[in-house]
């Protein structure tokens, strides 16, 4: 977060950095920052007038905790989420086409700093220029700060420019910079920390269960698989007839039961039950005498709270077809991915490549096409993709499938991830 500085230091590195740019593209062009009706009064003949018309509440980071200043134990104060809007005209010789080529160069340079970057407001606030803004703590901003370009229609461009009274139009774009955060200079109080969780004193199920975590058997930290044994810890788990688990609508009656701990391997779910990406379950406690697995006798009992697990996928095959070299000496190919569990019409599957090699490897994104039917392999078009050897992984719905790792200490490869890989050549 930063003071009352922020909105002038992001104008004036906005300022700053297309100053730069476009000298060296118009020859006798300056970057000014008046208001639009000033133009020519005084103006260069030449230049890109950049104006802040507007300043609109972002919803959400408006008057939210800053977390991470509070886990340094300094004082938790108000602030303000800001969206910034400029406009940036464009104005100088037309029988020269100085306006569009002043364009040209500042949508190339915008493009190209998409970022505002940490370095670029202390830089800003270190020149000779700009001597008012020594004080700004933007720099420090926790957030990122991000220029987007605005997609203005002929209606919305003439009532903004209806709000400069009198004022002829010129060349103009406008981009949205988001988010600055204006920290208030009082501190909130803070309440004492919790001690525990607990369900009520007024709870109707005075034994309902609770989850706490959720893990593998392998570790704390080791991925969840389709064949890791889950390890659910909590209280009073164990029920007093029967205790049920139920994941992705199936409900399954564990072996491996104490009060504050069950064991459940996920191979004894069908394989439908399963689907990559974050899981939801439960711990059941039916209330009949009669064996659960009878659902005539069954009655409704007690339930946990929904606590949810991320299961990872497994890539267990990969092929690559129709290659087509590119005019750019690049490749267009159809890369097919075969997993351990069935992948579902609605999910949303990102394939990633990582280029096997040392020397500036390449890396690349791909989404998966619309499509109608569940399936267990999957086919990317893949575009403009350099020839070479790549690392492949899948993300289901952000679950990241695992890469292979060499554990042969002869191997010139050893500790690498080597697999699973495909060519592309």
């Amino acid at each position: 977060m930063s003071n009352y500085l922020a909105f002038a230091t992001v104008t004036a590195t906005l300022q700053r950095n297309l100053q730069a740019a476009v000298q060296n593209d118009v020859e006798g062009a300056r970057v000014t920052t008046v208001s639009p009706s000033e133009i020519g009064n005084g103006t260069p003949e030449t230049g890109v007038n950049i104006f802040l018309y507007q300043v609109i509440t972002n919803p959400a980071l408006h008057n939210i905790d800053a977390t991470p200043f509070r886990t340094k134990g300094t004082p938790v104060k108000r602030q303000s989420a800001m969206d910034l809007y400029y406009m940036f005209s464009f104005y100088g010789n037309n029988n020269e086409l100085a306006p569009q080529r002043l364009l040209g160069s500042v949508v190339q340079t915008l493009n190209d700093q998409r970022v505002i970057s940490e370095q670029m407001l202390l830089d800003a606030c270190a020149d000779s220029t700009y001597t008012f803004l020594r004080n700004s703590d933007l720099a420090n901003q926790v957030q990122q700060i991000t220029l987007i370009p605005l997609n203005l229609d002929l209606e919305d461009l003439s009532k903004t420019w209806s709000v400069f009274f009198q004022t002829p139009y010129v060349l103009s774009v406008a981009y949205k910079v988001l988010v600055v955060l204006v920290e208030g200079k009082e501190s909130k109080e803070r309440a004492l920390p919790i001690r525990d969780r607990r369900m009520g004193g007024m709870a109707t199920f005075p034994s309902q269960p609770r989850i706490e975590k959720i893990e593998s058997q392998s570790g704390q930290f080791e991925p969840i698989l389709p064949d890791s044994t889950l390890v659910i810890r909590g209280k009073q788990l164990k029920g007093e007839h029967f205790t049920q688990v139920r994941i992705g609508g199936v409900e399954i009656t564990p072996t491996d039961i104490a009060d504050t701990q069950i064991k459940l391997p996920l191979a004894v779910l069908p394989q439908y039950a399963l689907r990559a990406g974050v899981q939801s379950l439960q711990v059941i406690h039916p209330s009949t005498l009669v064996s659960p697995a009878d659902p005539r006798q069954r009655r409704v009992g007690t339930e946990s709270n929904a606590a949810p697990f991320v299961l990872r996928p497994r890539v267990t095959g990969v092929s690559v077809d129709d290659i087509e070299e590119t005019d750019d000496d690049r490749r267009n190919a159809n890369v097919w991915v075969e997993v351990n569990l069935i992948v579902g019409a609605s999910q949303r599957v990102v394939l990633a490549l990582n280029e096997f090699s040392l020397a500036s490897p390449t890396a690349y994104m791909f989404d998966l096409p619309k499509r109608t039917a569940d399936a267990r392999q999957v086919m990317f078009p893949v575009q403009e993709v350099e020839p070479g050897e790549y690392l492949v992984r899948l993300l289901i719905d952000g679950a990241e499938s695992q890469l292979t790792i060499d554990t042969d200490r002869d191997s010139p490869t050893y500790d690498w991830y080597i697999g699973p890989k495909i060519r592309i050549l």
